[in-house]
């Protein structure tokens, strides 16, 4: 049975060096996605990826059933944002804004993703107005890995923003995109890997 993992198809993409900064051109993926606010610690972040989990994993099981395809669980990835930028300096937590997003092959169509969706609402009652099923571009952008806890990526981010973006003639667009490797649930905040992403475009 043929198996798609976008993980390793996409190596460039999800295993950047923590070395050094890298600019990445990426295609067009398609996503499960949610939208919310609030801290990553609280009720409505941990209900938006329930969510994503108990839509995508059934979508693998339908996979198999009606393409003979089946594709390996992604991990976690969330765009973030806020009115106030400064709201994530200043640990305003509660303003943060985020998108939180699970890839899927392109040949998994839109009837899966409304077939799982009603099993998930089986279980957990009516689905996020916000939850879906769509193709997002990212485009040129600057990445890098972080290895470590998730409150040590600012000077990082910092220095991509402040010194590696305007050396190659570039400014951010878009917000920030991180992709988490690892399973905070598992893994010790100083091993965690993280991608830390910033869509670019030439100044």
């Amino acid at each position: 049975m043929e198996k798609t993992d976008l993980k390793k198809d996409m190596k460039a993409f999800y295993q950047p060096s923590a070395k050094a900064f890298s600019i990445v051109d990426l295609p067009e993926m398609q996503f499960v996605s949610v939208e919310g606010q609030g801290a990553p610690e609280g009720a409505a972040f941990s209900d938006a990826v329930q969510w994503l989990y108990s839509v995508v994993y059934p979508m693998k099981f339908m996979a198999k059933k009606h393409y003979g395809k089946d594709f390996v669980a992604p991990p976690l990835e969330g765009l973030w944002w806020s009115q106030d930028w400064t709201d994530f300096s200043a640990g305003r937590r509660d303003r943060w804004q985020w998108r939180m997003m699970l890839a899927v092959p392109h040949w998994v169509e839109a009837r899966l993703f409304e077939e799982a969706a009603a099993k998930a609402e089986a279980k957990l009652g009516a689905r996020p107005d916000s939850l879906g099923l769509a193709s997002f571009h990212e485009g040129l952008s600057v990445q890098i890995m972080h290895i470590g806890p998730y409150e040590d990526e600012a000077p990082v981010i910092a220095r991509m923003h402040d010194d590696f973006m305007p050396a190659q003639g570039l400014k951010p667009r878009g917000v920030h995109h991180e992709i988490y490797l690892s399973d905070p649930r598992r893994v010790v905040p100083e091993k965690l890997r993280t991608v830390l992403r910033q869509p670019v475009e030439a100044v």
